[in-house]
């Protein structure tokens, strides 16, 4: 794999018609869609894209975290970056923001992913060769800032009294 840059950049989608909602901006579902397409594009790099799955290994989504900044609308072009923030041999932690090419930042999202064999289907350690590419992006993706908006947590926030 050569080097990563850091964050990987996918490439740019058009906001399609029937992504919109009744209040005529894209429905939160489909920020969804676009985050996973990216991904998508990311998992490539690393070596887990459609072809890994015939191995009888995938990646399972545990846990995914969405912040909707702005509205996006039908026409509206944009593209994800992933940031690798951490991984074991099992699992990996992620973060993605959602672009308008205009370059204002539309969404953001963060992600727990499992390395799985589907035999089981159980949580299991990724070959080294995957490994070894997660390494590579994780030391790329080092010199990044931690995203501000990652490690979040949802609850309404009180004042003391």
């Amino acid at each position: 794999m050569s080097e990563t840059p850091a964050p990987f950049r996918s490439s740019e989608v058009k906001v399609l018609p029937e992504w919109i909602d009744f209040n005529g901006h894209l429905n939160m579902a489909y920020y969804n869609v676009l985050f996973d397409q990216g991904v998508d594009q990311a998992y490539g790099e690393i070596g887990l894209g459609p072809e890994y799955q015939h191995t009888g290994c995938t990646t399972y989504v545990a846990e995914f975290h969405v912040c909707y900044l702005r509205e996006l609308h039908e026409g509206d072009r944009v593209y994800t970056t992933f940031q690798l923030l951490d991984h074991d041999e099992k699992r990996f932690h992620s973060f993605q923001e959602l672009w308008h090419v205009d370059g204002w930042l539309a969404a953001t999202a963060e992600g727990l992913t499992l390395h799985v064999d589907q035999s089981g289907p159980r949580v299991a350690p990724m070959p080294q060769h995957i490994l070894t590419r997660l390494d590579a992006m994780r030391r790329s993706h080092a010199k990044l800032p931690t995203p501000a908006r990652a490690g979040r947590r949802i609850g309404i926030r009180r004042k003391s009294a």
